[in-house]
């Protein structure tokens, strides 16, 4: 599980589930855990009015500089049991 933060005030974004290398271009929104986000339209801000991403339908469009990562990342995605 990765811990997203402001890049301003370092508050909690999401707290998300990233699986894979390479750097955090969206979130998918199923794999988000938990959500401290403010949202205004299709934007997603953090309580100081820092843009952090756009709703793009299954997405969210991350904004590259306002956040930032840390946590672990898992290499593979497990089945889902139905």
């Amino acid at each position: 599980m990765v811990t997203i933060k402001c890049a301003k005030c370092r508050s909690k974004i999401f707290e998300y589930i990233k699986i894979g290398k390479g750097k955090l271009l969206h979130c998918w929104k199923d794999r988000i855990i938990k959500d401290y986000s403010i949202q205004n339209g299709n934007e997603y801000k953090c309580h100081c009015s820092n843009l952090i991403g756009i709703d793009e339908g299954k997405w969210i469009k991350m904004k590259q500089r306002s956040f930032t990562c840390s946590g672990t990342i898992s290499k593979k995605r497990s089945k889902k049991i139905k």
